[in-house]
């Protein structure tokens, strides 16, 4: 596929075989790549169910490898996950099935460099955001996201703004209930264990200039309260990164952009950040 891709968009790449030719595969214009065969032919733009199990493939041998020690962190690209359906096989995103291979519970963080956003639910309904929410899951979310701040970013005692669910952060209950009987509560213990947690903010100002300035992090509830604000501070260069794994893992913060595929118009900036972060995190593990 790779080739094909090359030659259709009159690249001068020369593809190598990992890990045989690791020496040659370090020269500029060449590729090392450790094959695995599709299951049909790829046609650029065109989704293949037959193809789900490959792209799968790919993912473990990323995962086993980089468990292992043979690569130092792993960079994803982005998944049609409906395909994947499609071909019978459950699949919610990368996040969860990371969640399910290395036995972790994960947390989603958004950065583009000085913007933070972490998220207490991944890929949900709306309508299930709220019974997914709880004391012990927000706090566990919260105290993974301080300590890899800590290990990955340096700040060593991170201050995380905790957003509420509700417009206005449930306006004293007026508009739902789950500040006072969820959120609240956690941020009490978090802060009893020594985490500088605040809030609940409500979600409409919390990234307001002058109020993210006091805070390292945001804490969102749910995937869209948090990530078009990182979509639109910074779409070139935001990157997803996954906490709370045994390994690092980055992706670029955008879809697969499918009516692109094969044009050569793609925009490649997050996915070369999503690579630079992956480098230095993985650095801070050694």
């Amino acid at each position: 596929m790779l080739e094909q891709r090359a030659r259709a968009l009159g690249l001068p790449v020369t593809l190598t075989t990992y890990p045989d030719d690791r020496a040659r595969a370090r020269v500029p214009g060449t590729l090392g790549v450790a094959h695995e065969a599709l299951a049909v032919a790829s046609v650029p733009g065109q989704l293949d169910p037959r193809n789900s199990a490959y792209v799968l493939k790919l993912i473990d041998r990323a995962i086993d490898a980089t468990r292992a020690g043979e690569f130092d962190a792993m960079v994803t690209a982005p998944v049609q996950k409906s395909v994947i359906n499609e071909a019978g096989i459950a699949f919610t995103g990368h996040t969860e099935y990371l969640a399910q291979r290395t036995g972790s519970t994960p947390v989603m963080l958004l950065t583009t460099g000085e913007l933070r956003v972490a998220l207490a639910t991944t890929h949900l309904p709306l309508r299930a955001v709220s019974a997914a929410l709880t004391i012990d899951s927000l706090c566990a979310t919260a105290t993974t996201l301080a300590t890899e701040l800590a290990r990955g970013w340096g700040i060593s005692q991170p201050r995380i703004a905790v957003c509420g669910l509700n417009p206005h952060a449930g306006e004293g209950g007026y508009l739902g209930d789950e500040e006072i009987r969820v959120i609240s509560p956690a941020i009490t213990r978090l802060r009893a264990a020594g985490i500088d947690a605040s809030g609940p903010l409500p979600a409409d100002t919390v990234f307001v200039p002058r109020i993210l300035a006091r805070f390292d992090a945001v804490l969102a509830m749910y995937h869209d309260q948090g990530l078009p604000v990182i979509k639109h501070a910074g779409f070139e260069h935001a990157v997803n990164v996954t906490l709370g794994l045994p390994l690092v893992r980055t992706s670029p913060d955008h879809g697969t952009a499918v009516d692109l595929a094969g044009t050569g118009r793609a925009d490649d900036r997050s996915l070369l950040a999503a690579v630079r972060l992956a480098s230095r995190l993985a650095a801070q593990r050694r």
